[in-house]
């Protein structure tokens, strides 16, 4: 029993040696959680619900930054162009942080994207 006992001990020691010092060891460990949170991501309404809200949210701003834009972009108070031109900036940057949170996020929908959320929102130009 104690030879019993003291094996176990001697793998799980050197199970967490494993884990936490070798390279494989630590890549097999975060490679399994990494499927684990996909799997939960992929199951859970609230992971989806949260990734959807993010998506409107960020496809209001973006809206409201470029009707501001095409509102003001071409005015004769240079004040007005001025705020066109941070509103077409700020369209510009949400459109990048949507596109890579959309192909960050994928996963979530696995081909069952909701109508209203665009798949790529476009840069102004």
């Amino acid at each position: 029993m104690k030879n019993f006992v003291g094996f176990v001990g001697f793998c799980v020691f050197a199970g967490i040696i494993y884990i936490s010092f070798i390279p494989e060891g630590r890549a097999k460990w975060n490679s399994y959680w990494n499927k684990m949170q996909k799997v939960d991501d992929a199951t859970l309404y609230q992971t989806r619900k949260s990734v959807e809200y993010q998506c409107r949210a960020m496809q209001a701003s973006y809206m409201t930054d470029k009707v501001i834009y095409e509102l003001y972009w071409d005015s004769e108070d240079r004040e007005e162009r001025g705020w066109g031109q941070n509103a077409k900036i700020r369209a510009n940057k949400t459109a990048i942080i949507y596109n890579e949170f959309i192909l960050k996020n994928s996963y979530v929908w696995k081909d069952n994207v909701p109508d209203d959320i665009k798949e790529e929102l476009s840069k102004i130009e």
